[in-house]
């Protein structure tokens, strides 16, 4: 059965069904829920043979699940809300569309855009927990990336699923001598033949494996042969891995790379060119990639970027295809595209929420975002909420007066606080990841309501949190922050134990 769909990278609309492959399963969903006799909510689980039509239903559940909220947030169509009115006894051609306002509920979703899902695991802080992915769920959550193309959307939902990265790039394999782990274990020392076993073994590692592969000279043809993904997913993700090589090569590679250059460009991100530099962006290259493979500062890139007229535009998710104007405030950032459908805010506060589930992080923080949001209202503010997890409450568009369904970085929330010439911003209520912007964001501008980001930085740094204390006269205890185990044993040694260790 291959990997969990909870597990799996899911795009939308299907990038690579044929239209009978659509139609036939399509068309086998509304006999099987008229013959049971659903009312409401359904989902069906198919397994699709990859070189024929053959196909058979893994199982049929006759309620939501986790992917009704990822289904319903990527298409703008409120599942439940529907399947409850339908409960009730109303009829789909009486239900109004609440996207549009105009149309009814009574139609398929038509999207003009990509939405990719990326799964978020947390098995690595486990030591004989196996990484392999099968047909028994392993994710702890996921994150929802919207964008204009595919490559665009894929490098939005890296960043998403892993803040500290700054997109989709090959990274380089760790060597887990455990139990769990044998699969990837063997052959440790022939480093090619540690990539190719995580090529051919599913694993919640395996998309970075695909990056790696390509980036070290790799086909399309040899990675599908060991991946067996489909190979206009490896096409584009080769594109990706193509335009870094190029960027981070001497300056004559950078123009075959792009169609649209007209020769060899020179070093430096200036040098680059309107053209170059949009069509990086609508690939999804944030500007802390474009800073470190032209070996300058992420506000260089930024400056450069907005001196050439590159910003990106917002766009509301309509449901039709933009075939009936929308009245949504369900937005999203893209590169594709000359105007955005929305203007600025009055009185506008920008919240941010808490990215994707984790171990440790879970609904409490949607709990405090929805909570601000619900007050900045109610004292006559607009709340703009940003958040990218499609698992919550602050990331359904009636909550906020506006969503944007987004990452949580420095670049983005700064074109969004921007865009919507923002009073302030707050950082609070999402825990850590939005905790770890509020400094940079500061130092760029923003406003951020409540504490001040020094005094955070000074709360959670640990050397001038101690230095505080010192200052304050206020006892601590002896601490080091250290890099390997013999000298967290040697430290314990000269301390005496008990020890904490973080």
């Amino acid at each position: 059965l291959g990997v969990h769909t909870g597990d799996s990278i899911v795009v939308a609309p299907s990038q690579t069904l044929s239209n009978s492959e659509y139609f036939r399963l399509r068309a086998t969903a509304l006999k099987v829920v008229r013959h049971l006799g659903i009312v409401g909510e359904c989902n069906i689980q198919y397994a699709l043979h990859p070189h024929s039509e053959k196909f058979c239903i893994i199982e049929v559940n006759a309620r939501l699940s986790r992917s009704s909220a990822l289904a319903s947030k990527a298409t703008g169509y409120p599942l439940a809300y529907v399947a409850t009115k339908l409960a009730l006894g109303h009829d789909l051609v009486s239900i109004r569309n609440s996207v549009t306002g105009t149309t009814t509920a009574c139609f398929e979703p038509s999207l003009d855009y990509c939405v990719v899902k990326v799964p978020r695991w947390d098995m690595r802080k486990f030591q004989r927990v196996s990484t392999k992915l099968g047909s028994a769920m392993k994710s702890v959550g996921e994150v929802m990336a919207i964008g204009r193309s595919f490559e665009e959307a894929i490098q939005k939902a890296v960043r998403m699923v892993e803040p500290n990265l700054a997109g989709l790039e090959g990274v380089p394999l760790e060597v887990r001598a455990t139990t769990a782990n044998r699969e990837f274990d063997s052959d440790e020392d022939d480093e090619t033949k540690r990539l190719e076993t995580r090529l051919r073994v599913p694993n919640d590692r395996r998309l970075f494996a695909v990056q790696l592969a390509f980036e070290r000279g790799y086909d399309v043809d040899k990675v599908h042969e060991m991946t067996r993904i489909d190979k206009w997913f490896l096409a584009k993700l080769r594109r990706i891995a193509r335009l870094r090589l190029a960027l981070e090569s001497p300056p004559e590679a950078l123009a075959p790379a792009f169609d649209d250059s007209p020769g060899p460009a020179r070093r430096g991100i200036e040098s680059l060119g309107r053209d170059t530099l949009l069509a990086l962006k609508q690939a999804g290259f944030s500007d802390a990639q474009l800073a470190r493979y032209t070996k300058c500062a992420e506000a260089r890139v930024r400056r450069a970027r907005l001196a050439c007229g590159v910003k990106p535009v917002v766009k509301q998710i309509d449901t039709l295809g933009g075939e009936v104007p929308a009245r949504t405030n369900y937005l999203y950032m893209t590169y594709h595209g000359s105007a955005s459908d929305v203007g600025h805010s009055d009185r506008a506060v920008v919240v941010l929420g808490c990215g994707a589930y984790c171990i440790g992080s879970s609904v409490e923080f949607d709990w405090c975002a929805v909570s601000c949001v619900r007050q900045c209202r109610a004292s006559g503010y607009r709340a703009v909420v940003v958040n990218y997890n499609p698992e919550t409450v602050s990331t359904d568009y009636d909550v906020s007066d506006r969503l944007y369904f987004e990452e949580l970085s420095v670049e983005r929330v700064l074109d969004i606080y921007e865009h919507e010439t923002a009073w302030g911003l707050v950082v609070s209520v999402g825990g850590q990841i939005p905790n770890n912007l509020s400094k940079p964001l500061h130092d760029r501008g923003v406003h951020v309501l409540g504490t001040s980001p020094d005094d955070i930085e000074r709360a959670e740094d640990r050397h001038k949190f101690s230095a505080m204390l010192d200052e304050i006269e206020v006892d601590q205890p002896a601490w080091r922050e250290l890099q390997s185990p013999q000298d967290a044993a040697a430290f314990a040694d000269r301390v005496g134990y008990p020890v904490l260790v973080r």
